[in-house]
């Protein structure tokens, strides 16, 4: 009960006319950046965090969160329609949407789309709203040590359950930890690689990171590659959702499973894209209509939607309740946390209720204000696309270099912006992650204190990481998946060798 109470007060504050107007208008933006391929939840929330400066910190977060979320829903529609997806997510919707557009139920495939995509984040949302306060109290009695350990636990999951190279994720994470270390070392006073350069003092800038990484360096590669659409034309009749609405219980199953894979990918943290294509594969896997899947099978459709939604929200409780991060969107709005103050973590229930729960509030008020928007507006949304891309693309590019030159009005961080959009762009033609090297460039220094504090309370000895089972799990669980490249590397050979 002391929670649905406090959630009342959330939604006492998102109600306030000002915090509706945001909400409406972040998820107008979010599905335009979610419509406009190059883009995405993480950089378009990236590239609009300097409009909210000037804002209070609850109607700032409230607006981003509401881009995420129209994003969440806008990479559906160019996924469906065109066969170009919107988000890396979007991708697995593919596979059965596109094809329901070409045979004439791109309305079936878009409602189903939306409406599961809501389904998921609507599960999300109470699973935060119930588990986030027991998480948060049960954080408040952790030290040095064992925070040190969640954040461990972290990096080894990027690393264990990332689907690419274990090698190239890791030499991601380590360029982010050497970034985060630029600067003053709080403990000891001394400068570090900052080669002189008063501008560096206070280290790099993650705002001015994260656009070049991903604004710039996607943008980049999409003008590379060159994007033409031809799709489907975009209009959804009242009776096709009527219809595809009493279609869509009949795979409550297949919803279900999907809520479970995309709750845990968002909080280990796994991700949306993983989440998508291991929903998709295991409805293919337990539905009756298997062989149909990649054919146009509405099943197809529900699963990938469920599942990402459903890890894009819930990559929102370690942020709130741990202070980590379980998706770059998660990791960019931790870093606008800090830019206004607020620390992530157990006391931002204790100190800063009103904001948390009004952030909560705008999860279920964004969620179904996105549904009502997207599915009365797709044909506006998808006319988006006639503009050709050599206009979208400059305009982006100068939306990032004022978005990074507000952050201290100086031409440096504009410079830094490029760098790192070279750097996003060298990545993503070599085939390296750019989240570890966020994940890494915003938790890197809390992981250094945490470490340092655990080393000086234990007198440099690392048995300070078993001391008890709490910390000493978390270790051991981290310490598996770091190790799991090559445990899974010696099992594959041991398969092979033994029917030999």
């Amino acid at each position: 009960m002391e929670e649905l109470s406090a959630l009342w007060g959330g939604f006492i504050v998102v109600l306030n006319p000002f915090n509706l107007a945001l909400m409406i208008v972040g998820i107008l933006l979010g599905v335009v950046i979610g419509v406009l391929p190059g883009l995405g939840g993480a950089n378009g929330v990236a590239i609009l965090l300097p409009l909210t400066f000037s804002m209070p910190p609850t109607s700032a977060i409230i607006m981003l969160s509401c881009i995420y979320w129209g994003a969440l829903f806008g990479g559906a529609i160019t996924s469906i329609l065109f066969n170009i997806p919107g988000e890396p997510w979007s991708v697995a919707t593919t596979f059965d949407g596109h094809p329901m557009a070409q045979q004439g139920k791109a309305d079936e495939a878009l409602t189903a789309a939306f409406t599961s995509s809501f389904v998921g984040a609507l599960v999300a949302v109470i699973v935060i709203t119930f588990l986030a306060p027991v998480v948060a109290k049960f954080a408040l009695k952790f030290g040095p040590a064992e925070l040190f350990a969640v954040q461990f636990l972290t990096f080894a999951s990027f690393i264990g359950m990332g689907k690419g190279s274990p090698f190239k994720t890791l030499a991601s994470m380590t360029l982010g930890f050497a970034l985060a270390s630029v600067g003053l070392d709080t403990v000891t006073g001394q400068l570090r690689m900052t080669f002189g350069t008063a501008e560096l003092l206070t280290g790099f800038k993650f705002l001015t990171a994260v656009i070049g990484l991903f604004g710039i360096g996607e943008i980049l590669a999409s003008m590379e590659t060159g994007l033409s659409f031809a799709g489907t034309h975009a209009r959804l009749r009242l009776n096709a959702v009527i219809e595809t609405w009493k279609k869509l219980p009949a795979y409550w199953a297949t919803s279900i499973r999907s809520c479970i894979i995309g709750c845990w990918m968002g909080i280990t943290p796994g991700g949306a894209t993983p989440a998508s294509f291991m929903s998709y594969g295991i409805a293919k896997r337990f539905s009756k209509n298997g062989e149909r899947f990649g054919k146009g099978e509405l099943e197809g459709v529900v699963a990938p939607e469920t599942a990402a939604h459903a890890a894009g929200t819930s990559a929102l409780l370690p942020m709130l309740t741990l202070g980590i991060p379980g998706s770059p969107t998660a990791a960019v709005l931790l870093g606008g946390l800090l830019i206004w103050g607020l620390q992530p973590g157990p006391l931002l229930f204790v100190e800063q209720k009103d904001f948390v729960w009004g952030l909560i509030a705008s999860m279920y008020l964004g969620n179904l204000a996105g549904l009502v928007i997207v599915l009365t507006c797709v044909p506006l949304f998808a006319a988006i696309l006639r503009i050709p891309f050599s206009i979208v693309a400059p305009a982006i590019l100068v939306i990032c270099a004022v978005g990074a030159y507000t952050v201290n009005n100086a031409m440096f961080d504009v410079w830094m912006m490029v760098m790192f959009g070279i750097v996003g762009y060298v990545f993503n033609k070599l085939g390296y992650p750019l989240p570890p090297l966020v994940l890494a460039l915003v938790l890197g220094d809390m992981a250094e204190s945490s470490f340092r504090q655990s080393m000086l309370l234990s007198q440099g000895s690392l048995t300070i990481f078993w001391s008890n089972e709490l910390v000493g799990g978390i270790m051991t669980l981290g310490a598996l998946l770091l190790s799991w490249p090559v445990i899974a590397w010696v099992l594959d050979k041991f398969r092979e060798a033994k029917p030999a």
